[in-house]
């Protein structure tokens, strides 16, 4: 174990890599909804909004998830490391409660203003595919960090659990945003266990009310039970509309509008608007 974490960077970069030119390769053999939009434009400045934010938060945070995870089992910080609890039961308990704390974050950030202008750049995004699931402004890239670090503090949490949340959340959340189709029952089933692509995609939708649903990104039981999940788009997957309002045309796609997005317009379409919600 001592030995994967070491390796950590390299394991994380590598089921990156993996899962992204998988998804990118579904898609072009199994879309789901037909494209408009060239991928030249957005891939190129999705991606390139990778570098920046990388580069922030390497320069920003001398230590991340995992090695602050290993700091605090070495100095005894946080709950599980308080308790006398398994190892494996810890290690549990981390992961869900991680998982619960990025949905209530991801929950935050669609109901404070100042913090919508912010997440609302990757609701931007014309189309809905795997490079969608990259496109964060690296402000929220930051403050996500903070929260995320505060939280493996406070919880002690192992480091092999914070390694396998990490992991599962890139993961998952290339898959859930990738333009792949899935049988109808297969997608039925695995929405209990992981948030599929057609349950976050109704998230992307242009409606406030959709886009104001299944905040998941990795497990799908957090909108179950606190009554946030929408089982589909009112249009349809192939009629729905993806984006927000404000921003729609292809300029908005560049990486220096994406940037400046936050500067730019009201912060409408927040989840505590008022709204007609399913009256359009």
């Amino acid at each position: 174990m001592d030995i994967i974490l070491a390796q950590e960077p390299t394991l994380r970069l590598a089921v990156f890599l993996g899962v992204l030119v998988g998804m990118a390769g579904w898609e072009l053999a199994a879309p789901r909804r037909r494209q408009e939009i060239p991928r030249v434009i957005r891939w190129t400045n999705n991606l390139a909004l990778v570098v920046v934010d990388t580069i922030i938060l390497r320069l920003t945070f001398p230590i991340l998830a995992v090695g602050l995870a290993l700091m605090a089992e070495a100095r005894g910080w946080g709950l599980f490391n308080a308790l006398d609890v398994p190892f494996w039961l810890a290690a549990v308990l981390s992961v869900l409660l991680l998982d619960l704390a990025i949905y209530l974050q991801h929950v935050l950030f669609h109901s404070v203003p100042g913090l919508w202008r912010l997440h609302r750049m990757h609701h931007a995004d014309l189309e809905f595919d795997v490079t969608t699931g990259l496109r964060f402004h690296p402000v929220e890239i930051v403050l996500s960090m903070v929260i995320k670090l505060a939280i493996v503090a406070a919880l002690g949490a192992p480091a092999v659990a914070v390694l396998i949340f990490e992991v599962l959340l890139n993961a998952t959340a290339l898959f859930n945003h990738a333009n792949v189709r899935l049988p109808a029952g297969l997608d039925r089933v695995l929405r209990w266990i992981v948030v599929t692509p057609d349950m976050h995609r109704v998230h992307h939708s242009v409606i406030p009310a959709e886009t104001n649903s299944n905040f998941g990104f990795n497990l799908p039981w957090w909108d179950r039970l606190l009554g946030t999940y929408r089982a589909q788009p009112k249009a349809g997957h192939e009629g729905m509309t993806i984006g927000i309002e404000q921003f729609r045309t292809q300029r908005d796609l560049w990486l220096d509008r994406m940037l400046m997005q936050p500067l730019r317009g009201p912060a409408s379409g927040g989840a505590l608007d008022p709204r007609e919600d399913d009256a359009r």
